[in-house]
């Protein structure tokens, strides 16, 4: 199976992972906490925590998963955002590291992301779909100077359903009044692809976060890449002023197809 160029109309993006560099973000969280640990080096702890935080992504979107076949998924947010308040109103010690804490530190960007997304909004509608905060997703994509490109922002209290559930991107393809069969969902784990699958929507999934290769073919993703940014060579090849994957070493499918389409 390959892409269809001529039936996509919006994109919907994954954040954590997709556009957002999350995954070197928690790696550098975790790395410090090891770093504490005696005749643990900076290096080792780094290579350690990047162990670690990759390791967890596979059974957290598991987890993700059978929340959603429990219909639990909107529950366990709702109760994770009360919790989040609640912290909030009883931060504890001045000194105690704190996750609302870390969330309010802006995440890098993955590499030609926003250049990506500038060029893209001239042609596609877009929208954000993630299964963290609205807050936290608008202050990260307004400090990079590109909210004004997502239709909306679609988090976890935006729909009764979460990813995996098509629920969100269904919602998303109502916001942008075209079809869910138009939109291309791109997103990094197999939660993304499944989500996209689905609602009937085409899929990408990039290789610059949290899921490996395989678990995305098996998920059915329509195409592969090595970074989100790359998605610019498959959708306007003629703005691609890179030429090439910003991933080195990584090769593209040729004119954005073929290569690493899935069979």
């Amino acid at each position: 199976m390959s892409l269809a160029l001529d039936r996509i109309q919006a994109l919907c993006f994954d954040v954590d992972g997709t556009i957002a560099d999350t995954d070197d973000h928690l790696v550098t969280q975790v790395a410090r906490l090891l770093y504490a640990v005696p005749l643990m080096s900076g290096r080792r702890a780094e290579r350690l925590a990047r162990q670690l935080v990759m390791g967890a992504a596979l059974p957290v979107n598991k987890a993700y998963g059978w929340l959603d076949r429990l219909h639990l998924d909107g529950p366990f947010h709702r109760l994770r955002a009360r919790a989040a308040r609640a912290r909030q109103a009883s931060p504890g010690p001045a000194h105690a590291p704190t996750a609302q804490a870390a969330d309010e530190v802006p995440h890098e960007m993955v590499a030609g992301v926003q250049e990506m997304i500038e060029c893209l909004a001239a042609r596609y509608p877009m929208c954000a779909i993630s299964t963290g905060t609205v807050p936290r997703i608008e202050r990260f994509l307004t400090h990079y100077g590109v909210r004004r490109h997502f239709s909306a922002v679609i988090g976890a209290q935006t729909t009764r359903r979460l990813k995996p559930h098509p629920e969100p991107l269904l919602h998303a393809a109502e916001v942008m009044g075209v079809a869910p069969s138009a939109c291309l969902m791109i997103g990094d784990t197999r939660v993304d692809i499944d989500t996209g699958v689905a609602a009937g929507a085409q899929t990408v999934g990039v290789l610059c976060g949290f899921g490996r290769e395989e678990e995305l073919r098996e998920a059915g993703a329509d195409l592969i890449l090595p970074t989100t940014s790359d998605l610019l060579a498959v959708l306007l090849p003629s703005r691609d002023a890179l030429g090439k994957s910003a991933v080195p070493h990584a090769t593209l499918p040729p004119a954005g197809l073929g290569a690493m389409q899935r069979s």
